[in-house]
């Protein structure tokens, strides 16, 4: 189930939206829970205050009391990973659209053709992301973390370090050993020693792998083509 939030100051639009939504998601067979919205503030309001939770969030930029923009900013801070899709005919926006991590851009004047495909990319993502769990037990402790919580796993001596939104888990195996265990194609590795989950992969850029969580990680030489192939490949069959 996709928790879906629509935010535009004309109601007209939210309904337009909301319908384009459901039919989109109906295609897919995915289920689907939309509250929708005419200000910003209510929206707001809902996820800081009442600790809402959303996984997608369509909204106008240029709205009255809070924009887009500034809405997107603060919501972040409450749902990291929520997907964000603007719509609006402000072309200007885009760029600093792209610096908030905002899911796709769509600009009204090309709503009709470009933001249905917008939504079933962001409801694959988000249900891929959803994933599995990856289960570490010993004589002692049972702890599970979900695929789509893990940034990437080190090997550190006989051990595998699992970095995650839980912080850091060590596991008693090797890392060829974890790596089997998962058996998701979002994980690769982009050396030796170290394994990453490609959907928080936000660039390759000079030898160094930039995930979500802001850490850097060095890929080595001989991996570096393959990794740019299988990332290539990944999104290629999911999106």
């Amino acid at each position: 189930m996709i928790r879906i939030a629509i935010c535009d100051d004309e109601p007209s639009m939210v309904q337009q939206n909301e319908e384009m939504v459901r039919s989109s998601l109906q295609t897919l067979g995915i289920g689907y829970e939309i509250v929708t919205y005419t200000q910003s503030s209510n929206l707001l309001c809902d996820i800081v205050e009442d600790e809402s939770f959303y996984d997608l969030i369509l909204s106008d930029i240029e709205m009255p009391e809070i924009s887009g923009m500034e809405l997107v900013d603060k919501v972040k801070k409450h749902l990291p990973d929520v997907k964000i899709i603007f719509i609006t005919s402000h072309i200007e926006y885009a760029i600093d659209a792209y610096e908030l991590s905002v899911f796709r851009y769509v600009p009204k004047g090309n709503r009709e053709e470009k933001l249905e495909q917008a939504i079933q990319d962001a409801a694959k993502l988000i249900e891929l992301e959803a994933g599995q769990e990856y289960t570490i037990q010993t004589n002692n402790r049972l702890e599970r973390i979900n695929y789509r919580d893990i940034f990437y796993i080190m090997r550190d001596g006989k051990n595998a370090e699992i970095t995650s939104n839980q912080g850091v888990s060590k596991v008693r195996k090797s890392l060829q050993q974890v790596y089997e265990e998962l058996n998701a194609p979002e994980f690769i590795f982009i050396e030796r020693g170290c394994i990453v989950n490609i959907i928080h992969i936000m660039k390759v850029h000079e030898g160094m792998i930039y995930l979500k969580n802001q850490d850097t990680l060095p890929v080595s030489r001989s991996h570096l083509q393959e990794v740019k192939q299988k990332i290539a490949q990944f999104w290629g069959a999911h999106i």
